[in-house]
């Protein structure tokens, strides 16, 4: 084992507590602050039946347990999964600048939630995730539509295709949207309200919607490791030694979707931390994807919690819109890179 190798391992295993202790500043911090060895003894006394510390009264457990826990691993699931996304998306297009809202997803969620909103429609099964359920649909749909169309126009798929064919797609769902919401005037505060992110209110019914599109856009794309280090060599060396190269953007670009259709159908439009979060991650472990991509979900992960929290604590009793944040830290950082690789 190389020393590089070594480093990498140990700073993954760091990686775990630095979560833990992070998603427990998240829960701690708020309007009224509670101690964060209180939070420790409510998520003990609530998981392990661990008897409460004394001076904890049922108020807090309430709110740590029913509103701030949910809204910060919600925020965690939401900034892994694009972060994830995002690494996949600049690696398989060898784009640094590239994320999934290029490839439009962003935009086909954004259409779906609209036509929600608008319509007011709810289905029976569903309840409250009537919005993220239409949200990802939509999303999975606009990435089948980039591919399709893609595949029609190139049948190598080549990379530039993809992302022209996805930025086609996005600005007809955004003209769309924005059409839809100059007919509706009456719920285009609504529109723009969910089109800027936020976890606000968003209890324990969002997270288990969530978990299962995690865990299964991770799955997918940790089966593709080794052929997105391959892929990483070019096109033409992946064909030579037998990687099916669009069979593998093809499968790759569906669990993209995954995460990304339910992270902005569960939180609204969240940009820039698919854009920072993988950057930072190859900077320290280097381009092997089986660090880049588990370390770009805890990293970004981490990122939305603290964002989220400067979102709700900046201005209180008020609250920012997520998005904001992350557009006001990561415009400058999407700057410095651009400007960088045009140097």
């Amino acid at each position: 084992m190389n020393i590089k190798t070594s480093r990498n391992r140990t700073l993954a295993l760091l990686s775990i507590p630095l979560v833990l202790l992070i998603i427990c500043i998240g829960t701690s911090i708020g309007s009224s602050n509670i101690g964060i060895f209180d939070v420790f003894s409510i998520l003990a006394h609530k998981i392990l039946r661990v008897p409460l510390a004394e001076g904890i009264d049922s108020q807090q457990v309430a709110i740590i347990w029913n509103l701030r826990l949910p809204r910060v691993l919600l925020a965690f699931i939401v900034g892994g999964s694009l972060a994830a996304s995002g690494a996949v998306v600049q690696s398989v297009l060898k784009n640094q600048l590239a994320s999934p809202f290029t490839l439009g997803l962003s935009s086909g969620a954004s259409l779906g939630v609209g036509l929600v909103i608008v319509s007011g429609i709810s289905i029976p099964l569903l309840g409250n995730l009537t919005m993220p359920v239409v949200g990802f649909i939509f999303s999975l749909v606009t990435m089948a539509m980039v591919l399709k169309f893609s595949e029609k126009v190139d049948r190598s798929m080549s990379n530039t295709t993809i992302i022209l064919s996805g930025m086609v797609i996005s600005l007809f769902f955004s003209a769309a949207l924005t059409t839809l919401s100059a007919l509706m005037t009456d719920k285009i505060e609504s529109i723009t309200m969910w089109s800027m992110g936020s976890f606000s209110m968003r209890g324990w019914t969002y997270v288990k919607a969530g978990v299962p599109f995690f865990i299964i856009g991770l799955l997918g794309l940790f089966i593709y490791l080794k052929e997105m280090d391959v892929l990483t060599f070019g096109e033409e060396q992946a064909k030579a030694i037998g990687v099916d190269t669009v069979k593998v953007k093809r499968s790759l670009f569906i669990f993209v979707a995954i995460l990304t259709g339910s992270s902005v159908a569960l939180s609204g439009t969240i940009g820039f931390i698919d854009l920072i979060a993988p950057h930072v991650v190859r900077k320290i472990f280097g381009s092997k994807h089986s660090y880049v991509v588990p370390m770009s979900v805890v990293l970004g992960g981490c990122m939305m919690i603290i964002t989220d929290l400067i979102a709700r604590t900046i201005v209180v009793p008020s609250e920012l819109p997520v998005g904001a944040v992350t557009a006001l830290i990561g415009g400058p950082f999407f700057a410095y890179i651009y400007f960088k690789k045009s140097k």
